[in-house]
């Protein structure tokens, strides 16, 4: 049996079945590097995966040969396969990133299992994405959501209040799980099945109170798990007094991987002849995707904690997610597709630039940000760089997702869209420009709790943080790479969905 024949379940096999060696391994360095070695050979899978998907096109997995729709299928198309490359290489990123930052914001003695955890982590959230069972889409939701929990919760050696952001999570996790579940059970009640290819099959022509209810729990389930505003309290604490580096992993990814997960549900499982689809578009996903743009960028304008702001940032970036999916077309959904892989550069970028800031100042307050141009330069010009990306200056991530969007709300009809697109990003200037203004025009701290005695952060840390800048800057150049796989895939999904391709 080849290993090309297994490829497409090895991006969750190999780190949950080496997950449980880091727990048996010393404290210290050793749990480290072995989650590392994981974490890149796991994106090495899924590099392998995305390129044969790209050649040949889907690839349907059956584990253990048992056929669906009975048994579980692993079903990988370019949407998802994308998905699976950008929550790998985040965690290959990040993993050789956190040393310094765990050794310094966690317990030593829980550094097994703090890289045991993160690898859990990556591991729930690379089986949602590859998953073609709706069950299990529930199941790994679960698996990244509990080790999520646990990570957040060690965050309370620095801030005690990291107990109380994990609590709110799990409470919100829990409500979001089972509004899900619930609506996967009313879905097999009216179909017999959990296959997502079989599903969608089955409900052709079930247009029913049992099917609008699934429907409607699943919205509101997912909604919650990817902090759709507004429903997204839990969100700001949780990255807030999370360890930075968990953060920076969370952040980047386990929002953007329950955007895929509605985005499969759309257009994979329902389909466009379902009245209530449209509605769902028309009525839920724009006016909450406007609001949460310009609500949350208005909240991240009076933060004085930096961490809490870019949660805030991502609320409103999430926003510009639901806006393209509601356009219902394919360039709305390239455009979402798009952005939920830019934004996941800039955020990780800068919450990378916000840890290595707590390891030398042990704050994140826009306090421990005075003069940091003449204390920590490395550092601060990949804030910089990384938040003008977040606004969308040309040249950076930034500016294509929002090229893209400004393009599908255009055509789509909506032009006022366009011209709040506009707006919300200047509210982004304003946040990002008033921790610029921090960082570059004010005097450092010589004394206090915001002095920073040492100079810029350990290579072992500003190496990863700037191979996300860079990417900030390649992928806004490159735009054919992202944007045309986002294309094909759009087109693909828009045409199992029945819409036009």
């Amino acid at each position: 049996m080849s290993l090309i024949a297994q490829l497409p379940v090895l991006p969750v096999i190999i780190p949950l079945v080496l997950a449980p060696i880091t727990l048996l391994l010393p404290k210290g360095r050793a749990p480290h590097l072995w989650a590392t070695a994981v974490s890149w050979l796991t994106f090495a899978s899924c590099a392998w995966l995305l390129m044969e998907v790209s050649e040949v096109g889907l690839i349907s997995y059956y584990l253990g040969d048992w056929a669906p729709p009975l048994g579980i299928e692993y079903r990988i198309d370019l949407a998802n396969a994308l998905v699976l490359l950008l929550v790998s290489a985040l965690a290959a990123v990040v993993f050789p990133f956190a040393y310094e930052s765990v050794k310094a914001e966690i317990d030593e003695r829980q550094s097994p299992y703090f890289y045991g955890a993160l690898l859990i982590c990556m591991t729930g959230l690379l089986g949602v994405t590859i998953t073609g069972d709706a069950f299990n889409v529930f199941v790994f939701l679960e698996i990244s959501s509990l080790s999520t929990y646990a990570l957040i919760a060690m965050g309370a050696r620095r801030d005690r209040r990291a107990l109380t952001a994990s609590f709110n999570y799990l409470v919100m996790g829990t409500i979001g799980a089972t509004f899900f579940v619930i609506g996967i059970g009313l879905l097999y009640q009216a179909t017999g099945t959990l296959n997502m290819a079989d599903l969608h099959d089955k409900l052709i022509g079930q247009d029913n109170r049992m099917v609008q209810a699934g429907f409607a729990f699943i919205l509101v389930g997912v909604g919650l798990k990817l902090a759709m505003f507004p429903m997204h309290l839990w969100l700001p604490n949780a990255y807030a007094y999370a360890p930075s580096a968990v953060t920076a992993f969370i952040a980047a990814t386990a929002t953007k991987v329950a955007v895929y997960v509605l985005i499969r549900f759309f257009f994979s499982v329902f389909n466009f002849d379902f009245p209530f689809i449209g509605a769902a578009f028309t009525y839920v996903l724009l006016p909450l995707g406007l609001a949460g743009m310009f609500i949350a960028s208005l909240a991240a304008v009076f933060q004085d904690d930096v961490k809490r702001m870019l949660a805030y940032s991502s609320v409103a970036q999430i926003g510009y997610m639901l806006l393209g999916l509601s356009f219902a077309t394919v360039e709305g959904l390239t455009a979402s597709l798009v952005h939920v892989f830019n934004h996941a550069l800039m955020k990780g970028a800068l919450f990378m630039a916000v840890a290595c800031v707590v390891l030398r100042a042990g704050s994140h307050s826009i306090h421990a940000f005075a003069g940091l141009s003449k204390r920590m330069p490395v550092t601060t010009w990949a804030f910089l760089i990384s938040g003008l990306s977040l606004i969308g200056v040309p040249l950076t991530v930034g500016f294509v997702s929002k090229w893209y969007l400004l393009e599908a709300a255009f055509a789509a009809g909506h032009w006022y869209a366009g011209f709040l697109i506009v707006a919300s990003s200047l509210i982004a200037l304003l946040y990002i420009g008033r921790v610029a203004e921090v960082m570059l025009l004010r005097e450092p701290a010589t004394e206090g709790p915001y002095a920073i005695q040492e100079k810029d952060a350990p290579l072992s840390m500003l190496i990863p943080m700037w191979v996300l800048v860079a990417a900030n800057i390649y992928f806004g150049v490159r735009t054919d790479l992202t944007g045309g796989l986002a294309e094909r895939a759009a087109a693909a999904l828009m045409t199992v969905a029945g819409g036009t391709p």
